[in-house]
């Protein structure tokens, strides 16, 4: 199983006091041991005891506020409109497995087939598949907002009840305290604007409803970290920490999920890294304010741009398919025991 890669839940924590001072790590001790041995990091932003992720990328990623090439809705919409036929066979296996996704689930605590759950950026309905083995599929919502996708969910015999709509992430088709659930796992990476995508899963939510954000995690590796900022966000685990709470989410927490090959130093980038999750702790809306949407969908694209960054943002990607398949080469030569 996933699970066993990361089978310590270990957490860090500083003591808020007044002989409290910086909390300081060595490079080496974390690019070789951190991530082997924490599984399960908590923010307990609302108590004096405050638990901190240690920072093991330790460069600096581009803001969240500078998409990518692919991190555009009609970019991103283009770019599954041909990789929606070959998903499940070549992104699937590297990157995002049963086990992961089973594991990726297991925070989000779906333990009531009656729950309403919202599957927001569901694709193909992969994951979708995990949650309705914990709940009934009438009482489940896929969303996505490419059409090619959700066509290959509507083939899938287990989900032939689920509700299959085409929606966006940052502005949800559904009613103030509607759901349950939200998940929502291999989206975020697209969204021009995370901070409103999780503004919106907060809205959505009943109280004491919980969110689950699946996504990746920004490498270490000088050329992942290239590629990850030419292709799509890749957030760091405090991005998104920081993210929940800023969206009036408590008790957020942080699961670091990978393959079987994947041996806790996190060097290259997975685009399922981390699973985390947060509770809604009061009925309405969201108190964050924001402005307007960081990308219009109906103002007119210039086509040679829009061409250029979907060739350019494509070219990255394959990068990412490699990936898998080299450490799994690397996985087979390499002695267990020792981090690859």
């Amino acid at each position: 199983m996933a699970s066993s890669v990361f089978n310590g839940v270990e957490t860090l924590t500083l003591i808020r006091g007044k002989h409290s001072s910086k909390l300081s790590f060595s490079q080496s001790e974390f690019q070789g041991r951190c991530f082997s041995q924490m599984g399960l990091v908590s923010y307990g932003g609302y108590s004096r005891s405050r638990t901190l992720a240690p920072k093991c990328s330790l460069s600096s990623s581009r803001p969240a506020s500078q998409p990518r090439f692919i991190q555009h809705k009609k970019e991103a919409f283009w770019f599954y409109r041909f990789l929606s036929i070959v998903y499940d066979h070549i992104i699937n296996p590297g990157h995002w497995t049963e086990d992961m996704r089973d594991d990726a689930l297991e925070p989000a605590d779906l333990s009531d087939p009656r729950m309403v759950v919202v599957d927001v950026g569901g694709g193909t309905g992969f994951t979708t598949l995990g949650i309705v083995k914990h709940v009934d599929a009438k009482n489940v919502t896929i969303l996505d907002q490419s059409p090619h996708q959700l066509a290959k969910a509507k083939q899938k015999e287990e989900l032939k009840d689920c509700k299959i709509i085409e929606g966006d992430a940052e502005d949800l088709p559904f009613p103030t305290d509607y759901a349950d659930r939200y998940v929502s796992a291999g989206s975020i990476e697209y969204w021009p604007d995370p901070q409103r995508g999780i503004r919106e899963a907060y809205r959505v939510l009943k109280l004491g409803g919980k969110a689950c954000v699946i996504g990746p995690v920004y490498p270490t590796y000088w050329l992942s970290r290239f590629f990850a900022d030419v292709w799509m966000l890749f957030p760091k685990e405090e991005e998104y920490i920081e993210w929940f709470e800023k969206a009036g989410f408590k008790d957020v927490k942080l699961k670091r999920i990978g393959p079987k090959w994947y041996r806790g130093v996190r060097r290259h980038g997975l685009i399922m890294g981390c699973s985390v999750t947060g509770v809604k702790k009061a009925s309405g809306d969201s108190p964050l304010q924001l402005g307007p949407k960081t990308e219009d969908v109906s103002k007119p694209a210039n086509p040679f741009v829009f061409l250029l960054r979907l060739i350019l943002g494509a070219m990255a990607a394959t990068y990412y398919v490699l990936v898998p398949i080299y450490m799994w080469l690397k996985d087979q030569i390499v002695p267990k025991g020792r981090p690859i």
